[in-house]
């Protein structure tokens, strides 16, 4: 891999990968219309998938990937024509620099694990309360005890765990009363993150996230089930661009700590299957709509109506996943609780 000199890397994975990315596809190393597929990514970086997940919403956000009718995503702009092509990455190769592909070498112990034990106690939530014990999460990693209490530290302040009275650590259960609770939370928070964001909101990424959201709709209308899974990619779009976009650093990662579970269940509820609803995409669009003709206090408001009809649709589906049976894939380290 090439490393050509470049400034210090970003501190988290998925931001190491979104920066070597987007170098490489706006410095044209990467062609238009390549397919990107997370695993040959993940391998040439020597990470995860998850943070190469992530780093393609967050690209796709800024219209510089976009979905089609196949697996991946396609280097080009929302409506740009383009054919799809596939290449082995690998014969092309990423422009990594070298202080990024250090840091993602060297990286501590336990960022090595995070993201996966992040997608795997995410993955349970909606089915009930299970145990994480310290050795078998160990056992299952091949790493010690300190660095399972780190990522069990860092899954506590993201939400997503808890000690019990007993010194146990807990994941969920998302509950109705759960869900209420974060949903509060974002109507009391977001709104306003979106308002101080506005002033210094890309105009032009919003104009491709409004066509990104009439197209989805559009394509809804047509049956089109890809639409109905990528809900939760749309509702990402829309807070990383409209909504963490405020200079206000406490609110944004107050912000990213309370959404994280809401989002993790409805991506648990898209794989089971339940379906997705369009009046959810209206609403994204609608948002960014307002954005665009400078009514911004229109926006806030029509995004605090959003996070109550989500809210209500979230509960619904919850209640839905109760009486389903556990799925085979929870992770094997997680004891289900009575």
């Amino acid at each position: 891999m090439k490393r050509p000199a470049s400034t210090g890397p970003a501190s988290r994975r998925y931001e190491m990968v979104e920066e070597v990315l987007r170098a490489n596809i706006l410095g044209g190393h990467i062609p238009r219309g390549l397919v990107l597929l997370e695993g040959p990514i993940a391998s040439l970086m020597q990470t995860s998938r998850a943070p190469v997940q992530t780093a393609l919403q967050r690209l796709e956000a800024q219209g510089l990937v976009r979905r089609f009718d196949g697996r991946g995503m396609m280097v080009a702009r929302p409506g740009e024509r383009v054919e799809p092509k596939r290449r082995d990455l690998r014969e092309i190769g990423l422009h990594i620099p070298k202080t990024i592909d250090d840091a993602l070498q060297s990286r501590a112990s336990w960022e090595r694990i995070y993201e996966t034990v992040e997608s795997d106690v995410a993955a349970c939530l909606v089915f009930g309360r299970y145990r994480l014990i310290e050795a078998e999460l160990a056992a299952h990693f091949n790493v010690s005890r300190t660095v399972v209490r780190d990522v069990l530290g860092r899954l506590e302040e993201r939400g997503l765990v808890e000690k019990n009275q007993s010194s146990h650590w807990i994941a969920g259960p998302l509950t109705a009363q759960s869900i209420r609770e974060h949903f509060a939370l974002r109507r009391i928070l977001e709104p306003q993150a979106l308002m101080s964001a506005a002033p210094q909101l890309d105009r032009t990424r919003l104009a491709e996230l409004f066509e990104r959201f009439r197209q989805a709709e559009a394509a809804f209308d047509k049956g089109d089930d890809i639409v109905a899974r990528d809900l939760e990619a749309f509702e990402t779009q829309l807070i990383d661009t409209c909504v963490l976009a405020t200079p206000n650093d406490r609110l944004r990662e107050q912000i990213r700590h309370n959404v994280l579970p809401v989002l993790a269940a409805e991506r648990i509820l898209r794989q089971l299957g339940l379906p997705g609803d369009k009046t959810a995409i209206v609403e994204h669009r609608l948002i960014v709509e307002l954005l665009l003709r400078d009514a911004v206090p229109a926006a806030a408001a029509m995004l605090e109506s959003h996070l109550a009809a989500a809210e209500r649709r979230s509960i619904a589906q919850i209640k839905i996943v109760a009486v389903l049976p556990e799925p085979q894939t929870i992770a094997p380290y997680l004891t289900r609780l009575e």
